[in-house]
């Protein structure tokens, strides 16, 4: 329950401090008098957005702040879900910033806005007259069937199932898309690695082979060389060789008489040796010099093949081609690899699409098996409601639809007089018979949701008379188990609460205020008295409001 409520600087609000009694209270005021910005405050403390226009004074923020008595409620878990310390009086501040910055803390600890809706969906629930519509909506009629049914644990497995299932299907249809696409290139893909691992490739071949090319086609060029440059160096009389010999000994004449002729002497024998070394290597490779044209028509041929695949590929070099040909490789073994995916998906699909109907269906079942008892439920609670001959009935249609909560679509219709024809209820209830209906709904839902506070904001619209009275009489059982706030112009609904609140406007310096206050004895009787004849109180008056007090 609200155990109290405090604002500062929001919309006509100066300073409001305000402590609320448990069970069922009334809160009352003119048209205009402020009822709907102190709701607007508890909707801060809901997590709804807030701009500067919500601040009186906008170069001071608005501090909304109230206090909840939640020991009976057992929602520990909801806290600790969220990752805020639980307390059996919790704190819940919402901050508005003359920047139109927003701030909100439970329990002191800073939360966001997602966090902050979430916890108070287990506090409190606030009905305004418009949500009377909500009625009409399939979604709302869902939640209606699967809090009586106790689905909801089922409702979020379902959901968690959902998601997989969905997701499961969604890469299945990537899979297949993926492997549609690689099938119109597999063909030509699997051509091109065909060829690239006949053409036995390896790396740094292209280089090796294209100088041996140049050798092999020119042979006798180079054996002329050779063996030319061989004689030379090799000729007996005239031979390289044999003058360096000469100069040799001519040097080592006269190499004792300075250092400088004994290292030239030792640079020609240093020559001589190298010479010889080049002559053997010379004589090496013309022995090694063959004319084979098989070789040369083989080098030509692979080189060609070469050539021909590296524009093909648009690419210069070997190692390009190598890469092409691993890359595609990969690709044909992915696209091999495809078929076993898909299979294995197709299964998963088929097992969470499975266990998805099946928990769908426990749903169904659930929702089906609870709507005699409601529909039974609501005719008795109308019946002294002004509609004796109210009649309901929840449709619930399998579909093979997954909708968001299950595979039903919800149809509820709704008959208000003997010998008519059922039709769906948005078309058919007044104004004044939703107000009832949403009542109704609302006290068979107290009993299952267990909520520390409801807030009813006319939800008598469109009723009078006896009715208010067992509409009253309705919000006074439901206060057993729960606080409950009736705002209201009705004296009849005023009269039952056990607490009465008052909100009102005044002026203050030039200024208009709005304020809240609990009433005593005395000026509750005046309220219901002027509730009764207006601001003129009549003696009939006051003596109405007592009755109705006792």
């Amino acid at each position: 329950m609200i155990a109290s409520l405090s604002i500062e600087n929001f919309a006509l609000i100066e300073k409001l401090n305000i402590n609320f009694s448990e069970g069922f209270s009334v809160i009352t005021g003119e048209t205009g008098a402020g009822k709907s910005i102190v709701l607007g405050a508890l909707g801060l403390l809901m997590g709804k957005r807030a701009d500067l226009s919500s601040l009186k004074n906008d170069t001071e923020k608005c501090i909304v702040e109230a206090a909840f008595h939640i020991k009976k409620y057992n929602i520990q878990s909801v806290f600790q879900k969220n990752d805020v310390d639980y307390e059996d009086e919790t704190i819940i501040r919402r901050e508005i910033l003359p920047s139109g910055k927003s701030r909100a803390f439970i329990n002191d600890t800073p939360v966001t806005l997602n966090v902050l809706q979430e916890i108070s969906l287990h506090l409190i629930d606030i009905h305004s007259q418009h949500q009377n519509q909500e009625l009409n909506e399939e979604n709302f009629q869902i939640e209606i069937l699967d809090i009586l049914a106790k689905n909801q644990t089922l409702v979020v497995e379902y959901q968690d199932n959902l998601e997989h299932f969905n997701l499961a299907k969604s890469k299945l249809k990537q899979l297949v898309s993926q492997k549609n696409s690689a099938a119109k290139e597999h063909d030509y893909n699997s051509f091109l690695l065909e060829e690239l691992i006949a053409a036995n490739l390896i790396a740094g071949e292209q280089i090796e082979l294209e100088s041996e090319l140049e050798k092999l086609s020119n042979v006798a060029l180079i054996k002329e060389n050779l063996q030319k440059s061989i004689a030379i160096a090799t000729e007996e009389q005239i031979g390289v060789i044999q003058n360096l010999k000469e100069i040799k000994v001519a040097i080592a004449k006269i190499a004792s008489l300075s250092n400088e002729y004994t290292l030239i002497s030792e640079r020609i024998s240093s020559t001589i040796i190298e010479l010889d070394d080049i002559i053997t290597e010379l004589n090496s490779e013309l022995e090694k010099l063959n004319n084979d044209p098989e070789r040369l028509e083989f080098i030509n041929q692979k080189l060609q093949l070469i050539y021909s695949l590296q524009k093909k590929h648009q690419v210069t070099t070997v190692e390009e081609l190598i890469v092409i040909k691993e890359n595609l490789d990969a690709q044909f073994n992915s696209f091999e690899d495809i078929d076993n995916q898909i299979q294995k998906l197709e299964i998963k699909v088929e097992i969470l699409k499975s266990k998805t109907d099946e928990i769908a269906s426990i749903i169904s079942s659930n929702r089906v098996g609870v709507t005699a008892s409601l529909e039974d439920k609501l005719i008795k609670i109308l019946d002294p409601l002004g509609m004796p001959n109210a009649r309901f009935k929840f449709e619930v249609n399998p579909t093979e639809t997954y909708l968001e909560s299950g595979k039903d679509e919800i149809q509820l219709l709704f008959s208000a007089n003997k010998g008519t024809n059922f039709g769906l209820l948005k078309k058919i209830a007044s104004g004044g018979e939703m107000s009832r209906i949403m009542l109704a709904v609302k006290s068979i839902l107290a009993q299952t949701k267990k909520l520390p506070t409801i807030i009813f904001d006319e939800i008598d619209t469109g009723i009078s008379g006896d009715v208010a009275n067992k509409m009253a009489d309705i919000m006074q059982e439901m206060s057993t188990d729960l606080q409950l706030f009736a705002i209201t112009h009705l004296p009849q609904i005023a009269s039952k609460g056990k607490s009465h609140y008052k909100v009102f406007k005044y002026i203050k310096n030039e200024n208009t205020f709005t304020e809240i206050k609990k009433l005593n004895e005395n000026e509750r009787i005046n309220e219901i008295a002027e509730m009764i004849s207006g601001k003129d109180l009549t003696e009939s008056a006051i003596n109405h409001a007592k009755a109705l007090l006792n």
